[in-house]
């Protein structure tokens, strides 16, 4: 995939609960972004979760210890084709986090 690096100060301020391939919300299924200044990590539990870019086309089956940066406002998916539990987290550089929260 070609996107900028992460920023190292990048922190957590928030997560999702845990999902699983009945149910995960619509809105990640289809095409969405995180707003600016929001950075996403994908992190599976169990099983299998397809991560699409849909700005380079690329797109990674993801398993547990494999966790895709989503960068603020670029275009991605995911399909859940098999079993599955995962989580999102949110992160934000320090100056950002007033605006993400």
């Amino acid at each position: 995939m070609n996107r900028p690096a992460w920023p190292g100060d990048a922190a957590p301020y928030r997560r999702t609960p845990e999902f699983t391939e009945t149910t995960v919300p619509g809105g990640l299924l289809r095409a969405h972004a995180t707003r600016s200044g929001t950075w996403a990590r994908l992190h599976v539990l169990e099983g299998r979760l397809l991560f699409r870019d849909l700005v380079d086309g690329a797109e990674l089956l993801l398993g547990p210890g494999i966790h895709p940066l989503i960068h603020p406002e670029r275009p991605h998916e995911v399909a859940a084709p098999a079993p599955v539990r995962f989580f999102v987290e949110f992160c934000a550089r320090p100056g950002d986090f007033a605006a993400s929260t």
